[in-house]
């Protein structure tokens, strides 16, 4: 899956509130999760249509219903690459630090 889809799909602030809203409770249907945004039933549609293009949702039929689940290994995939990398310094040297302070003691 491309990157760019899931930068993309995260650069829209009301795709974001509905990620927010599926981390809240897993599993919405459409309906629910119109409730509480202020867009239209189509508008909701359409990002869920973005948001599943980039692979950070999956549906499941269930009777006439679909259910929204958000899928985190697009921004697991992000953190490996953008942001694991510049941690690991920053909590080596919070490591040390809390180290060299312990041994003053």
């Amino acid at each position: 899956m491309s990157m760019e889809l899931v930068f993309k799909a995260l650069a829209d602030s009301a795709r974001r509130k509905l990620l927010d809203s599926l981390q809240e409770q897993n599993g919405q249907t459409l309906t629910q999760l119109c409730e509480g945004h202020e867009m239209t039933r189509q508008a909701v549609t359409k990002h869920l249509g973005i948001l599943e293009e980039a692979n950070l949702i999956t549906t499941v039929k269930s009777g006439r219903e679909k259910l929204h689940y958000i899928n985190p290994v697009p921004i697991h995939d992000i953190y490996d690459r953008w942001i694991s990398k510049y941690e690991r310094s920053r909590l080596r040297a919070l490591s040390d630090l809390k180290k060299n302070l312990e041994k003053q003691k």
